[in-house]
């Protein structure tokens, strides 16, 4: 069976979604095949994708204008409206796939009847799986398209927030959180001795991972300098993802610094689960992707808002709410050090071995 997967770079949750569902359909199950349609098309929305990225990364509360321009002006919402879509097309003419699930919301209409047509057979299946944990001002109507054969999401509020704008309650599905392999329940899971001695770190000190030097806003160099201007003791991860100019700017800063720290360019995912789930406390922006896989590990976290909220990030803060003994967020990232002395909430859920009921209703309709 071929699988195509709808995605964009926009942020890294997308894209960890995709990449994710990859690794479990080729486990054999048949071929995936991951296509880019934003990136990969017209010049002006590969433009769109580097602002939206842009702008998550230097001011997120100006997404509040991005955003709704987007909604409302449906640039992708019908065949018609995408410029140089031929590309697109014969690109799912040659791969032919069973199913097509998509993990964007701009990806839903009409880059869905522009799949639809290519498929010779005309037997594919078209799914959306939406990674939005609850419903928000960030929840885009484009993630609804009754059309499609099926909407899944990672909780109830996801698919509430999908029926509340016209998806049918017969095609709509909890299934749980759609993460890389080593987020899921296993036996090899390492532990925190292991995890210690991964990275160097103290077993008599808590460990602290800040969390917003990759995708998002960065934070990492005046966390590090409240840390160390306070008498907190502690030591601190700080992920860098591929950002190699903060990278090598905490190295430098780490000979100087009273707290001991540990810049890390990206991790593996087995690496980032184990991070964690023995991380005393998580330091992050509320974006779906991260927040889940804290949420998959019960990790305690600390959300940066910084710069404003996007409202996308509204959406996950929200689920936090409801579902956490309470929400601890700055826009002062300063004030960590004295944050950290409270009580840091979490959420945790029960994990399965993988995405099965997602996997088993894909199967299902490809069968039918």
């Amino acid at each position: 069976m071929k699988l195509l997967i709808l995605s964009s770079s926009t942020g890294g949750g997308h894209d960890m979604r995709a990449n994710a569902l990859r690794s479990w359909w080729t486990e054999g199950r048949g071929e995936a095949r991951i296509m880019h349609p934003l990136e990969n098309g017209f010049a002006l929305y590969r433009l769109g994708s580097g602002l939206y990225n842009f702008i998550q990364r230097k001011l997120p509360l100006f997404h509040y204008l991005y955003f709704y321009f987007l909604e409302y002006a449906s640039m992708h919402r019908g065949t018609r409206r995408i410029i140089s879509s031929g590309k697109f097309s014969r690109e799912v003419s040659g791969f032919s796939p069973d199913l097509v699930l998509s993990v964007h919301a701009h990806l839903n209409h009409g880059y869905f009847d522009l799949a639809r047509k290519a498929v010779s057979h005309g037997k594919s299946k078209f799914v959306i799986f939406c990674g939005e944990l609850a419903d928000g001002q960030g929840f885009s109507r484009h993630w609804v398209n009754p059309a499609a054969d099926l909407f899944t999401g990672p909780f109830e509020e996801t698919c509430l927030a999908a029926r509340k704008r016209g998806m049918p309650e017969g095609k709509t599905l909890v299934t749980g959180p759609l993460l890389r392999k080593p987020f899921y329940q296993s036996g090899e899971q390492p532990g925190r001795a292991e995890f210690l001695a991964e990275y160097d770190l103290s077993e008599n000190l808590k460990t602290y991972v800040l969390g917003t030097g990759a995708n998002g806003v960065n934070r990492h160099r005046e966390v590090i300098d409240a840390f160390n201007r306070s008498d907190v003791p502690c030591q601190l991860l700080a992920l860098c993802g591929k950002n190699l100019r903060t990278l090598d700017e905490l190295e430098s800063l780490k000979r100087q610094s009273k707290v001991p720290l540990v810049p890390l360019p990206k991790q593996s995912a087995c690496n980032m689960a184990m991070i964690l789930r023995h991380a005393d406390c998580l330091f992050a922006r509320p974006g779906a992707g991260m927040t889940t896989e804290a949420i998959a590990c019960g990790t305690p976290v600390i959300f940066d808002v910084s710069r404003g909220v996007m409202p996308q990030e509204t959406n996950n803060l929200n689920f936090w709410k409801k579902h956490a003994p309470s929400l601890i967020k700055t826009a002062r990232p300063s004030r960590l050090p004295e944050l950290v002395a409270k009580e840091v909430p979490s959420v945790r859920i029960r994990m399965d071995s993988g995405p099965r009921k997602l996997l088993g209703a894909l199967d299902q309709l490809v069968s039918e």
